[in-house]
């Protein structure tokens, strides 16, 4: 479910640069007085502008819903928060042989031998 909002979150991302990168700013206007950009546009002269700026409107509340539902499942996670969380949900383990010597350790681990000190 979290991948789907994911990949749904990066489309919409995507489409909406690119209808944002589409429409005309408000200084497009000034260049229409004199006689260019206005019969160059995909949709007319003025048709463009309220059917991108819908979708846009469309596709902006659709990524706030794909941000709002994957910060939810962001914080729905079964992880303990704490270093006491994890060491008492961690299982103990104890070896077989319990041997009280000072240079015992752990199975695995070499022992290094000890140097006398001059």
């Amino acid at each position: 479910m979290h991948t789907l909002f994911m990949l749904g979150h990066v489309a919409i991302a995507v489409a909406l640069i690119a209808l944002v990168l589409l429409q005309h700013g408000k200084g497009a206007d000034a260049g229409a007085a004199f006689g260019s950009g206005a019969s160059s546009t995909m949709f007319g002269a003025r048709g463009s502008a309220s059917f991108l700026s819908r979708v846009t409107a469309a596709l902006a509340a659709g990524f706030f819903v794909t941000s709002l539902f994957l910060a939810y499942f962001a914080t729905q996670t079964a992880v303990p928060t704490s270093v006491v969380d994890r060491v008492q949900s961690a299982p103990v383990v104890e070896k077989a042989d319990n041997k009280k010597d000072n240079n015992s350790g752990p199975a695995d681990v070499p022992q290094i031998p000890q140097q006398p000190v001059r």
